[in-house]
């Protein structure tokens, strides 16, 4: 993994179960997609923000939640 990628952990909104997401940090500064829980195979809605001094902030969430 180079510089340009980091490894976030995040819970699963719907099981608690400990995740991990890749972050590519080339995607832009706002990032959003949708993955499936490894555990209960519930879709997860991912929110990525990137500040301009590098730190990433993850929110993780059911699908469809506001």
């Amino acid at each position: 993994m180079s510089n340009l990628e980091s490894d976030l952990d995040y819970n699963c909104p719907y099981c608690m179960t400990a995740q991990s997401v890749r972050v590519d940090h080339t995607g832009g500064s706002r990032q959003q997609f949708v993955t499936d829980c490894e555990n209960c195979c519930s879709p997860i809605a991912i929110e990525i923000d990137i500040e301009p001094d590098g730190y990433v902030n993850l929110i993780a969430k059911r699908e469809g939640e506001g």
